[in-house]
């Protein structure tokens, strides 16, 4: 998105990278894990494989449990693998078969001491969306990168 739209609706999209004490090998198997999601989220507290899917490739599915900004409402979110090398990157859509609505991962990147781990965010630019945006993209920007941390 260029020119006036991308002013109006802003970047859709948002990343934290932080350090860990740890090899790229011990941080994949958190983040690619999504059972073990509540652990590190606050909106999402718990996560299950779902379709026959039992762990990370691209293509497999699980639902989310969220409660929206950590305090509600609640509701179960569908989601699928769209990349995965493992101890590199980890990335799921959110939305059903026909519509995504967001895209969340994690890009590791070893430094001989550790892991730098990048988590991101990406919205679709679909008109529902970018309409959520402007309402409401400030606060969820925060929000998400908040939760990064």
């Amino acid at each position: 998105m260029t020119g006036p739209l991308k002013s109006v609706f802003g970047p859709m999209s948002g990343e934290v990278s932080l350090h860990m004490d740890a090899p790229p090998e011990k941080v994949w198997a958190l983040v690619s894990d999504v059972t073990r999601i509540g652990e590190f989220s606050p909106e999402t507290f718990e996560a299950e494989w779902t379709r026959g899917s039992t762990g990370p490739e691209v293509g497999a599915c699980f639902k989310g449990h969220v409660r929206r900004n950590g305090v509600g409402p609640t509701y179960w979110s569908p989601c699928r693998v769209t990349s995965c090398v493992p101890n590199e990157v980890f990335e799921f859509c959110v939305g059903n078969d026909e519509v995504t609505l967001n895209n969340w991962g994690y890009r590791l990147g070893g430094t001989g001491t550790g892991t730098t781990v990048t988590e991101y965010y990406r919205i679709e630019p679909n008109l529902p969306m970018r309409l959520y945006w402007v309402a409401f993209g400030h606060l969820r920007s925060r929000t998400n990168k908040r939760g990064m941390r």
